[in-house]
C-alpha cells in the first residue's frame, strides 16, 4: 500500500512541474515534506541514507562548481571565449551551434556533465547576446549534447559510476563499448539539429560583423585572477578524471577547488555568490526525497524485478526490456537512485540466467537506458535542471513542455539507434 501511496505523490508532484502551476521548488519540497509527514521515509532516510535520501555529493559539487564559476566569471575570459567561437563559426548560427556541442559533448565525457554546463552556460549566453540569437534553445541544445557525451565514459553521468562499481567495469570498458554509439548519437544529433533548432538559427549579420571585429584579448579584463583561477580549475578536473586513483569524491574535489579559489583569489563572497543557483539546489534536494520514498517503499524495485518475469532466458528480449524501461523510467524519475535500485536486478540476471550473464550487455542496456533517457524531460537528468536554473539567472524561462519539445524527440531517437546496436554486438 505504501508503494501505491509514495507513485501517487510523486505523480501529484511531477504534475505539478509539468503544468506550472505552483514553482518548481515548492512543488519538489512540498513533496518532501508529504512523505516525510506520511511516514513512507524517516529524517533518517531522507537525510542520512545513500539509497533513499538526498545525494549531497551531488549539491556538494554543484555548489563547488557555481562558486568556481563564480570567480572565473569576474576575468571576462567566458567573454573572451564567446567571441573566439563566433569567429572561428564565422558568426554563422548553425555552425556556432555545432561548435558549441562539440565542446559540451566532449567535455562531459571526461567531466561530469552538470561541471559542464554549469562552465559552458555563460559563455553560450554571452555568444547568443552578441549574435541576437535566443538563448533557451542553445542551452537546451547544450544540455541534451551533455547527457550524450556523458554517456560514452564511466565519469561522464553519474548513473555510470554506480553501474561500474556494481558490475566491477573500469574506465577503458565503457570507452570500448559505449563510446563509438555517443560518436555516432551525436552525429545523427549534429545533423538533426539543423531542422530541429531551425526557429533559432536566425541571427543578426549586422551584429555578428561588430563580432568579427572584436578582439577577443581585450575581453580579458584581470589576467592576474584568470592565471590563478585557471590553475585551479586545472587542478580540479585532474582531480575528477583520477578521483578514483586519488580516492577523492568529485564533490570533495569541487568544494576543495572552490574553497582554494575564493581564498586566492582575494575576491568578495557578494561578487560570486550570486552565481550560485539557490532554487536549483532546493529542486535537488526536494526531488531527492520524493524519488526516495518510491525507492524505501519497494515501487522502483518491484517494478524492476519485473523484468525477470518478462524475459526469461532471451538475451535479446532481456537488452529491449532493460533499454526501454531505463529509458522510460528515466525520463521521469531521476535515473542515480533507478541505477541504484536497478543494478541488482541486472546481477541477479546476469549471475543466475547463463544465457544472460554471457557478456557485460545488460549493463551497457542500463547505462544507455538510464543516460539517454533522461534526454526527454526537464527533470530527467541533473544536467536539464542545472541548465533551467541558470537560465532563470539570465531573465530566460525554459518551460517543462519547451524543454520536452525538444528533447523528447531526441531521446526516444538515440534510445531506438541504440537497440540495434546492443542486438548486434551483445545478442
Amino acid at each position: 500500500m505504501s508503494a501505491w501511496v509514495a507513485a501517487a505523490i510523486f505523480v501529484g508532484v511531477y504534475v505539478l512541474l509539468a503544468t506550472e502551476r505552483v514553482h518548481r521548488v515548492a512543488a519538489a519540497i512540498g513533496g518532501a515534506i508529504v512523505v516525510l509527514a506520511g511516514g513512507l521515509v524517516t529524517t533518517e532516510d531522507a537525510f542520512y541514507s545513500v539509497e533513499t535520501g538526498i545525494a549531497w555529493d551531488v549539491l556538494a559539487l554543484l555548489l563547488g562548481m557555481m562558486i568556481i564559476v563564480g570567480i572565473i566569471k569576474q576575468t571576462g575570459v567566458f567573454e573572451y571565449v564567446a567571441i573566439w567561437s563566433v569567429k572561428r563559426a564565422r558568426g554563422r548560427p548553425y555552425q556556432v551551434l555545432v561548435l558549441l556541442l562539440v565542446i559540451t559533448a566532449v567535455a562531459s565525457a571526461f567531466l561530469d556533465n552538470v561541471t559542464t554546463v554549469v562552465l559552458m552556460a555563460p559563455v553560450t549566453l554571452l555568444v547568443c547576446d552578441r549574435l541576437g540569437l535566443p538563448g533557451a534553445p542553445f542551452l537546451i541544445a547544450e544540455a541534451l549534447a551533455s547527457n550524450i557525451g556523458g554517456t560514452a565514459t564511466l565519469v561522464g553521468d553519474p548513473p555510470n559510476i554506480v553501474i561500474a562499481s556494481r558490475a566491477e567495469l573500469t574506465f577503458t570498458d565503457f570507452l570500448v563499448n559505449l563510446a563509438p554509439l555517443v560518436v555516432v548519437l551525436l552525429a545523427g544529433m549534429l545533423v538533426a539539429a539543423r531542422w530541429q533548432f531551425r526557429d533559432a538559427l536566425v541571427g543578426d549579420p549586422a551584429r555578428a560583423a561588430d563580432v568579427m571585429a572584436l578582439d577577443e584579448r581585450e575581453a580579458v579584463t584581470d589576467r592576474g585572477l584568470l592565471l590563478r583561477s585557471g590553475i585551479v580549475l586545472g587542478a580540479v578536473l585532474v582531480g575528477f578524471v583520477l578521483h578514483g586513483v586519488l580516492h577523492l569524491e568529485p564533490a570533495v574535489v569541487a568544494l576543495t577547488g572552490a574553497g582554494v579559489l575564493a581564498a586566492i583569489s582575494r575576491t568578495d563572497p557578494a561578487d560570486y555568490l550570486p552565481a550560485v543557483e539557490w532554487e536549483t539546489l532546493a529542486f535537488f534536494a526536494g526531488i531527492f526525497v520524493v524519488v526516495g520514498s518510491l525507492v524505501k517503499t519497494g515501487a522502483i524495485g518491484t517494478l524492476a524485478s519485473a523484468i525477470a518475469d518478462v524475459t526469461g532466458d532471451s538475451m535479446p528480449s532481456a537488452l529491449t526490456v532493460v533499454l526501454g524501461m531505463s529509458a522510460v523510467l528515466s525520463a521521469f524519475v531521476d535515473n542515480i537512485p533507478y541505477v541504484a535500485a536497478m543494478s541488482p536486478v541486472v546481477a541477479e540476471l546476469s549471475a543466475s540466467n547463463p544465457a544472460l550473464g554471457g557478456n557485460d550487455g545488460l549493463w551497457w542496456a542500463l547505462a544507455l537506458g538510464a543516460d539517454l533517457g533522461g534526454n526527454a524531460t526537464a527533470i530527467g537528468a541533473s544536467a536539464n535542471i542545472v541548465v533551467i536554473g541558470l537560465a532563470r539567472q539570465y531573465g530566460i524561462r525554459i518551460s517543462f513542455w519547451g524543454f520536452a519539445r525538444y528533447g523528447l524527440p531526441l531521446a526516444a531517437a538515440s534510445v531506438l539507434a541504440s537497440l540495434p546496436y546492443l542486438l548486434l554486438r551483445y545478442a
